[in-house]
């Protein structure tokens, strides 16, 4: 009898505890993300819709959104063809310097932004490595599109990669062997058998590069130098809004990224959903 008193006891002072977890849980989520997120569409929107899109219709904030756009549509063609060609052979081809290969794809996980952005000026800066060469040659890199473009493929390079070679390791060689056997060229297996294997996860990774290629701030910064209406991305023309006080600006074009962080997790619960589905059938 007291054994069963003493495990209800146990049970009831264990039963407050998923309570509580779940409340500091929530209350943190509140403050770093539910509250800030709130405070935007409010200060963009306190003052009515008719200044908000004001504000969008502002020249430098529309080279701002073409110019975070280009990044995009070139940074993520790019990484697309490296996750796929980098996955394919780090999953299926065994090689020396294959760890390391992963490693350096790991790279923008483990190094901050910012010193991205360094390491590209100390590279392609007037004075860095190929400076001299590039100057020679009249090309600019750094303080200019082309240097923008290269931080933004370094941050958003292992997003293809990661989500590919997980689902490639899954479903194994063996339907392309198989393909191959029957006669199957290599684009033909590719384009008919490993694509449609693979179509979730890739459409995952593609969704999370363009996410951060078009929210990246720290690399862009170091070698943007932040030309309003010229290297001036949509990140930066919000600090920049914000430091010279024009706050109401500022947040209106802060929404148009907090709807585009919106869209990508809306897709990416799409696609997990749609993964799971193809697997259980």
């Amino acid at each position: 009898m007291s054994t069963i008193v003493s495990s209800t006891r146990s049970r009831k002072k264990v039963a407050w505890v998923p309570a509580v977890l779940i409340t500091i849980a929530i209350a943190f989520l509140a403050l770093i993300i539910y509250i800030p997120a709130i405070n935007v569409f409010y200060q963009a929107f306190k003052n009515g819709v008719a200044p908000f899109l004001a504000n969008l219709r502002q020249p430098n904030f529309m080279a701002a959104v073409r110019l975070t756009i280009a990044l995009a549509a070139i940074s993520v063609p790019l990484n697309i063809i490296f996750g796929l060609c980098t996955a394919w052979a780090l999953a299926r081809k065994q090689f020396r310097g294959r760890a390391l290969l992963l490693s350096i794809i790991d790279l923008p996980f483990a190094i901050s932004p910012v010193v991205a952005g360094l390491m590209l000026v100390l590279l392609y800066g007037r004075n860095g490595w190929f400076g001299p060469m590039l100057n020679a040659a009249d090309i600019k890199i750094i303080f200019a599109f082309p240097g923008m473009v290269l931080a933004t493929m370094f941050v958003s390079l292992p997003f293809v990669a990661r989500e590919v070679i997980p689902v490639l390791d899954e479903i194994g060689p063996e339907q392309e062997e198989a393909a191959s056997t029957l006669g199957a060229s290599h684009w033909q297996t590719f384009w008919r058998v490993t694509l449609p294997s693979i179509r979730w996860g890739l459409l995952y990774g593609v969704i999370l590069t363009n996410a951060r290629a078009m929210g990246e701030f720290g690399a862009v910064s170091v070698v943007s130098g932040n030309l309003a209406g010229k290297t001036q991305s949509l990140p930066l023309f919000i600090e920049e809004e914000y430091k010279q006080y024009a706050t109401e600006s500022a947040y209106s074009a802060a929404v148009l990224l907090a709807l585009l962080a919106v869209v990508t997790l809306v897709v990416k619960e799409i696609m997990q959903r749609k993964s799971r589905i193809s697997e259980e059938e």
